[in-house]
Protein backbone atom coordinates (compact mmCIF):
# COMPACT_ATOMS: atom_id res chain seq x y z
CA UNK A 1 0.00 0.00 0.00
CA UNK A 2 1.36 3.32 -0.75
CA UNK A 3 0.57 6.80 0.71
CA UNK A 4 1.37 10.27 -0.49
CA UNK A 5 2.34 12.46 2.10
CA UNK A 6 2.53 15.84 0.68
CA UNK A 7 4.43 18.65 2.32
CA UNK A 8 4.37 23.07 2.12
CA UNK A 9 7.48 23.00 4.74
CA UNK A 10 10.51 20.72 4.30
CA UNK A 11 10.22 20.40 8.32
CA UNK A 12 7.38 18.45 8.08
CA UNK A 13 9.21 15.33 6.24
CA UNK A 14 11.12 14.17 9.37
CA UNK A 15 8.78 14.11 11.70
CA UNK A 16 5.63 12.23 9.85
CA UNK A 17 8.01 9.45 8.18
CA UNK A 18 9.44 8.85 11.71
CA UNK A 19 5.74 8.63 13.05
CA UNK A 20 4.67 6.58 10.61
CA UNK A 21 8.30 3.74 11.56
CA UNK A 22 6.95 4.16 14.85
CA UNK A 23 2.80 3.81 14.60
CA UNK A 24 2.36 1.61 10.68
CA UNK A 25 5.56 0.76 9.42
CA UNK A 26 3.96 -1.34 6.69
CA UNK A 27 2.94 1.30 3.89
CA UNK A 28 5.42 2.44 1.67
CA UNK A 29 5.81 6.59 1.98
CA UNK A 30 5.79 8.46 -1.25
CA UNK A 31 7.16 12.26 0.03
CA UNK A 32 6.28 15.23 -2.11
CA UNK A 33 7.05 18.42 -1.00
CA UNK A 34 6.44 22.10 -2.40
CA UNK A 35 8.36 24.57 -0.40
CA UNK A 36 7.34 27.43 -2.23
CA UNK A 37 3.86 26.70 -1.22
CA UNK A 38 4.44 28.25 2.21
CA UNK A 39 6.43 30.57 0.89
CA UNK A 40 3.87 32.13 -1.38
CA UNK A 41 1.13 32.50 0.94
CA UNK A 42 3.36 33.71 3.60
CA UNK A 43 3.78 36.51 0.55
CA UNK A 44 0.35 37.09 0.60
CA UNK A 45 -0.79 34.36 -2.13
CA UNK A 46 -4.42 33.69 -1.19
CA UNK A 47 -5.56 30.16 -0.57
CA UNK A 48 -7.94 30.35 -3.92
CA UNK A 49 -5.29 31.05 -5.98
CA UNK A 50 -3.18 28.19 -4.12
CA UNK A 51 -5.54 25.54 -4.74
CA UNK A 52 -4.98 24.90 -8.27
CA UNK A 53 -1.58 23.81 -7.09
CA UNK A 54 -2.87 21.75 -4.34
CA UNK A 55 -4.97 20.00 -6.99
CA UNK A 56 -2.16 19.50 -9.32
CA UNK A 57 -0.15 17.64 -6.26
CA UNK A 58 -3.19 15.39 -5.41
CA UNK A 59 -4.15 14.33 -8.52
CA UNK A 60 -0.31 13.34 -9.77
CA UNK A 61 -0.29 11.41 -5.78
CA UNK A 62 -3.40 9.66 -7.14
CA UNK A 63 -1.97 8.97 -10.25
CA UNK A 64 0.96 7.39 -8.98
CA UNK A 65 -0.79 5.00 -7.41
CA UNK A 66 -1.49 5.82 -3.90
CA UNK A 67 -4.01 4.87 -1.81
CA UNK A 68 -4.52 7.96 0.59
CA UNK A 69 -3.39 11.16 0.78
CA UNK A 70 -2.05 13.12 3.98
CA UNK A 71 -1.25 16.70 3.67
CA UNK A 72 1.10 18.64 6.38
CA UNK A 73 0.94 21.72 6.57
CA UNK A 74 -1.74 23.03 8.44
CA UNK A 75 -2.22 26.73 6.90
CA UNK A 76 -3.95 25.56 3.63
CA UNK A 77 -6.76 23.87 4.87
CA UNK A 78 -9.58 25.12 1.98
CA UNK A 79 -7.52 24.14 -0.69
CA UNK A 80 -6.96 20.40 0.87
CA UNK A 81 -11.01 20.50 1.30
CA UNK A 82 -11.09 20.86 -2.45
CA UNK A 83 -8.69 18.00 -3.16
CA UNK A 84 -10.55 15.99 -1.02
CA UNK A 85 -13.84 16.68 -2.61
CA UNK A 86 -12.53 15.55 -6.23
CA UNK A 87 -10.21 12.67 -4.98
CA UNK A 88 -13.63 11.48 -2.92
CA UNK A 89 -13.09 7.83 -3.58
CA UNK A 90 -9.91 8.03 -1.63
CA UNK A 91 -9.14 9.04 1.92
CA UNK A 92 -7.66 12.53 1.75
CA UNK A 93 -6.74 14.21 5.19
CA UNK A 94 -6.17 17.85 5.95
CA UNK A 95 -2.77 17.51 8.50
CA UNK A 96 -4.88 18.46 12.25
CA UNK A 97 -8.71 16.94 11.46
CA UNK A 98 -7.38 13.41 12.80
CA UNK A 99 -6.22 15.32 16.19
CA UNK A 100 -9.16 17.61 16.01
CA UNK A 101 -11.54 15.43 16.39
CA UNK A 102 -9.00 13.42 19.12
CA UNK A 103 -8.97 17.04 20.89
CA UNK A 104 -13.23 16.63 21.61
CA UNK A 105 -12.18 14.65 24.36
CA UNK A 106 -11.04 17.52 26.52
CA UNK A 107 -13.23 20.33 27.53
CA UNK A 108 -10.52 23.43 26.99
CA UNK A 109 -7.84 23.33 23.34
CA UNK A 110 -4.94 25.48 23.88
CA UNK A 111 -3.30 25.66 19.88
CA UNK A 112 0.29 26.37 19.62
CA UNK A 113 1.70 26.91 16.13
CA UNK A 114 5.14 27.94 14.91
CA UNK A 115 3.56 29.29 11.38
CA UNK A 116 1.42 32.00 11.86
CA UNK A 117 -0.76 31.83 9.03
CA UNK A 118 -1.91 28.50 11.02
CA UNK A 119 -3.46 30.33 13.30
CA UNK A 120 -5.74 32.24 10.84
CA UNK A 121 -7.52 29.29 9.72
CA UNK A 122 -6.69 26.32 11.88
CA UNK A 123 -8.79 27.57 14.76
CA UNK A 124 -12.29 27.54 12.84
CA UNK A 125 -11.32 23.88 12.07
CA UNK A 126 -12.23 22.96 15.32
CA UNK A 127 -16.04 24.06 15.49
CA UNK A 128 -15.34 25.95 18.97
CA UNK A 129 -13.32 28.55 20.69
CA UNK A 130 -9.95 27.50 21.25
CA UNK A 131 -7.18 29.44 22.75
CA UNK A 132 -3.81 30.27 20.30
CA UNK A 133 -0.40 30.72 20.94
CA UNK A 134 2.13 31.32 18.20
CA UNK A 135 5.58 30.21 19.50
CA UNK A 136 7.52 33.29 17.97
CA UNK A 137 10.69 32.29 16.40
CA UNK A 138 10.86 29.11 16.83
CA UNK A 139 10.17 27.98 13.20
CA UNK A 140 13.36 30.53 12.53
CA UNK A 141 15.18 28.41 14.65
CA UNK A 142 14.67 25.14 13.44
CA UNK A 143 14.95 26.72 9.77
CA UNK A 144 18.83 27.80 10.95
CA UNK A 145 19.20 24.06 12.33
CA UNK A 146 18.69 24.73 16.33
CA UNK A 147 16.04 21.91 17.13
CA UNK A 148 17.09 22.57 20.99
CA UNK A 149 16.14 26.33 20.66
CA UNK A 150 12.92 25.36 18.38
CA UNK A 151 11.74 22.82 21.56
CA UNK A 152 12.87 25.65 23.82
CA UNK A 153 10.89 28.40 22.58
CA UNK A 154 7.65 25.95 22.08
CA UNK A 155 7.69 24.80 25.55
CA UNK A 156 8.42 28.65 26.58
CA UNK A 157 5.19 29.93 24.17
CA UNK A 158 3.33 26.86 25.50
CA UNK A 159 3.10 27.92 29.25
CA UNK A 160 0.60 30.88 28.11
CA UNK A 161 -1.73 27.68 27.60
CA UNK A 162 -1.32 25.99 30.56
CA UNK A 163 -5.07 26.85 32.11
CA UNK A 164 -5.94 24.74 29.17
CA UNK A 165 -7.15 20.85 29.94
CA UNK A 166 -4.74 19.59 26.98
CA UNK A 167 -2.07 21.44 24.28
CA UNK A 168 -2.88 20.71 20.53
CA UNK A 169 0.14 20.85 18.75
CA UNK A 170 -0.77 22.94 15.03
CA UNK A 171 2.33 22.06 13.00
CA UNK A 172 3.59 18.44 12.03
CA UNK A 173 7.38 20.00 12.30
CA UNK A 174 6.66 20.70 16.09
CA UNK A 175 5.70 17.18 16.90
CA UNK A 176 9.21 17.24 17.97
CA UNK A 177 8.68 19.71 20.81
CA UNK A 178 6.16 17.60 21.99
CA UNK A 179 7.69 16.45 25.35
CA UNK A 180 9.49 19.77 26.08
CA UNK A 181 5.80 21.17 25.87
CA UNK A 182 4.56 18.45 27.82
CA UNK A 183 7.02 18.90 30.65
CA UNK A 184 6.53 22.81 30.72
CA UNK A 185 3.19 22.79 30.86
CA UNK A 186 2.02 19.67 32.64
CA UNK A 187 -0.82 18.86 30.37
CA UNK A 188 -1.62 16.60 27.72
CA UNK A 189 -0.22 17.27 24.11
CA UNK A 190 -2.13 16.08 20.91
CA UNK A 191 0.23 15.73 17.81
CA UNK A 192 -0.79 16.25 14.18
CA UNK A 193 1.32 13.11 13.11
CA UNK A 194 0.19 10.21 15.69
CA UNK A 195 -2.69 11.27 15.21
CA UNK A 196 -3.19 11.54 11.36
CA UNK A 197 -1.90 7.90 11.40
CA UNK A 198 -4.49 6.37 13.33
CA UNK A 199 -6.63 7.70 11.71
CA UNK A 200 -5.42 6.59 8.26
CA UNK A 201 -4.62 3.52 9.58
CA UNK A 202 -8.21 3.01 10.63
CA UNK A 203 -9.72 3.96 7.18
CA UNK A 204 -7.32 2.18 5.08
CA UNK A 205 -7.52 -1.11 7.04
Amino acid sequence: MRIALIHALSHSVVPINAAFARLWPEPTLANLLDDSLSADLAAGATLDQMTPRFLTLARYARDCGAAGILFTCSAFGPCIEACAAELSSMPVLKPNEAMIEEAADYEKIGLLATFPASLVSLPREFGRPVATKNADGALAALDAGDGAEHDRLAAKAAMALADCDAIALGQFSLARAADAVAAATGKPVLTTPDSAIRKLRRLLA
